[in-house]
């Protein structure tokens, strides 16, 4: 084992990946009747992100979304590879500068604030955030002492998955009366932020939210603002099987903000992705610990198969809608089940639904899928699960939160050492994410050791 600050992860050798360690883990719980839901969290995916951001965003800091995953491994892998943070809180605040992040890193990006928090926020020098109303400004000006505001205006967010702005945002209208009042107060506004909404599936939303940002700093230098931040928020899917492809979206980005902001105008660009970097990087295996046949009433004919057309199965979970599948409530997920062992090429398929283990009716992970008949003891995995999952999870009925374990490859590990003390390589391009194990193919034979497959090294 290896370890940052306050948590250790497995540190994989070559020929080793984050699957391998779920395969052990499950082979571990086979002499014990102790089968808990657990997920294996693969750091170097995080890497792999980062770089790939890095490739297509090239003018774009990234500023990670606490709030989409707050786990202190996600976080200060982030913070090692020097990005910024979008806080939403003082807690978040906390979490952060903990770290040692200066907090010229920091957006508090929460256009509504409780005014004991921006004083927290001033009183430990983070100074960018957001604001939408006269009466934030108003809250700003008691209780900061050198804010530097962010202007945030509304999108047209209708083709998101989880829209924001019927919440969050000034018009075009109203900006200029903001930015008035601004004045008036002696509030220093720096720029302009927007987001076109969680789970975004129209790349050009961000062209025209890119467009009306220009227009108000447009506005703003009219009134005598200097303004030199834009935050194009965030939206950026966290898995390739996403509808819409993270490069499908920087390809409509670049473009506008080469013509609405060119390369020599002064102008800081940040944006606030959370899934993206941390969705992939998480797979979860839950354990059937219950399951129900349910056969039809009548049946048309004796089938050979003794029936089994005739049967659909219910198989229930140890993890569920009040723990990690939270995401299928408060963020439209859509989760699909893989089993552990691989049917066999002539086994049949049953449709079935699949159910967390609360007393809650409402507590269903899938309505209809297709899986093999499996037992109880049997286990079920879950890729993409590192986003509004862990982070919104609760222990009602008192069903604990799975364990987590971390890994990430030797050639990872270094990577972000190298990236830690140097910066980030001038030739991004050249750091192809494939020279670094990640995951890897559900198929692998590999015949671990008793223990991990982890080197003990000194940080």
């Amino acid at each position: 084992m290896t370890s940052f600050s306050d948590f250790e992860f497995t540190l994989l050798e070559e020929g080793f990946c984050a699957r391998d360690i779920v395969e052990q883990k499950i082979r571990e719980s086979t002499s014990s009747d102790d089968k808990d839901a657990f997920y294996v969290a693969d750091l170097g995916d995080i890497l792999k992100k980062h770089l790939r951001w890095a490739r297509a965003l090239p003018r774009v800091k990234p500023f990670y979304a606490v709030k989409c995953n707050d786990g202190l491994a996600v976080v200060e892998t982030l913070a090692m590879l020097g990005t910024g943070f979008d806080c939403a809180s003082k807690t978040e605040i906390q979490l952060v500068q903990s770290l040692g992040v200066e907090p010229s890193r920091i957006i508090y990006a929460n256009p509504c604030k409780q005014v004991s928090q921006i004083k927290y926020a001033s009183a430990h020098g983070v100074q960018m955030m957001t604001f939408d109303s006269e009466v934030e400004l108003m809250k700003v000006a008691r209780s900061h002492d050198n804010a530097k505001l962010v202007l945030r205006i509304a999108t047209d967010d209708s083709k998101a998955v989880c829209r924001l702005s019927v919440k969050f945002g000034a018009t075009l209208k109203s900006s200029r009366l903001l930015l008035e009042r601004a004045k008036e107060l002696g509030l220093d506004i720096i720029g302009v932020s927007f987001h076109v909404g969680s789970g975004c599936t129209d790349p050009a939303t961000y062209t025209q939210a890119i467009a009306d940002a220009r227009y108000v700093f447009d506005m703003g230098a009219e009134l005598g603002y200097n303004m030199t931040l834009l935050d194009i928020g965030g939206g950026f899917p966290g898995s390739d099987d996403s509808k819409l492809k993270f490069e499908e979206i920087t390809s409509v980005i670049n473009p506008a903000l080469d013509k609405y902001f060119p390369v020599d105008c002064g102008v800081r660009i940040i944006a606030e992705p959370g899934r993206f970097y941390a969705a992939s990087a998480y797979t979860l295996a839950v354990n059937i610990i219950a399951k129900k046949v349910n056969m039809k009433e009548q049946s048309g004919s004796d089938d050979e198969d003794d029936g089994a057309s005739d049967r659909t199965l219910m198989y229930y979970v140890n993890d569920g809608v009040y723990g990690s599948f939270n995401c299928i409530l408060f963020d439209h997920a859509h989760v699909t089940p893989i089993v552990h062992k691989k049917p066999k090429p002539d086994e049949h398929m049953y449709p079935c639904s699949i159910w967390g283990p609360t007393c809650d009716g409402l507590d269903r992970i899938v309505e209809l899928c297709t899986l093999p008949d499996r037992q109880v003891g049997d286990w079920l995995l879950f890729e993409n699960m590192g986003a509004y999952t862990v982070a919104a999870s609760s222990t009602f009925n008192g069903f604990q939160k799975p364990d987590i374990y971390y890994v990430m490859s030797r050639s990872a590990w270094q990577r972000m050492q190298q990236i830690h003390a140097q910066g980030m390589p001038a030739l991004v391009e050249e750091q192809s994410p494939g020279n670094m194990p990640g995951h890897c193919g559900c198929g692998s034979t590999l015949e671990l050791p008793a223990k991990p497959c982890a080197t003990s090294v000194s940080t």
